[in-house]
């Protein structure tokens, strides 16, 4: 049995935006880790969704949980100084999205956030070989982004086996991380590839029976309880 951290990190793009704060605070009750923030803009990805306004109301409603935002959005720079004064923890974008990945890497940790790269489905971890040290999270996208509730690309294994091997045999404490499809059928077998960090957003904000606020502690527990098998 693996002795690896594994933490839950639900992704809001799933949840009732009307009662965000309060969908909030509920999925944390139940026993998720960290607070997943999508953000697109409709350039980048197909889609429209949330900016740094919403983050900030997110910490002025006192949710003290990291929150990693995760930009599909193209350019990046200019975004990352809101998103860190928001009250951002971790900040990872795309490299294809950046002109200059390790100047963007330093412009998020100078900015007090933890930077992340992300890689879609069929993009390779070139960018790893010479950026791994300088980061603290890799994740890697298992559907194509834009859209919530998609498939999961069963290929994606191997590239979390491979980045697990990078990250190993550097003796890197980075988070390894995946998105997309992810829930108590799939876990076990995500997590044996080596992921510490699992996105689950409509396995578990589509949970339950909405305006219960108990809603989220079975799926939960669900997930917990494929991880302590892997």
């Amino acid at each position: 049995m693996s002795q690896r951290n594994y933490r839950i990190a639900p992704s809001i793009l799933s949840a009732d935006f009307a009662r965000l704060g309060e969908e909030v605070d509920n999925v944390l009750a139940a026993g998720a880790d960290i607070v997943h923030f999508d953000v697109m803009d409709n350039h980048y990805v197909p889609n429209l969704t949330i900016g740094p306004l919403v983050c900030e109301a997110l910490r002025k409603h006192g949710v003290t949980a990291p929150i990693d935002v995760h930009l599909m959005v193209e350019p990046v720079d200019r975004i990352v100084p809101d998103f860190a004064k928001a009250g951002a923890t971790y900040i990872t974008f795309h490299p294809e999205a950046s002109r200059h990945i390790d100047r963007t890497i330093a412009l998020i940790r100078d900015a007090g956030c933890k930077p992340g790269l992300v890689f879609n489905p069929a993009t390779p971890l070139d960018a790893l070989e010479w950026t791994l040290d300088k980061i603290d999270m890799v994740l890697l996208m298992s559907v194509n982004p834009g859209f919530g509730g998609q498939k999961f690309i069963p290929h994606v294994l191997d590239k979390a086996r491979q980045a697990r091997r990078m990250i190993d045999e550097r003796g890197l404490n980075v988070s390894l991380e995946i998105d997309g499809g992810v829930g108590p059928a799939n876990i076990r077998e995500v997590a044996r590839a080596g992921v510490d960090t699992f996105v689950a957003g409509s396995a578990v904000f589509g949970a339950g029976k909405a305006g219960d606020p108990h809603r989220y502690d079975s799926v939960i527990a669900a997930l917990r309880a494929e991880l302590a098998g892997a």
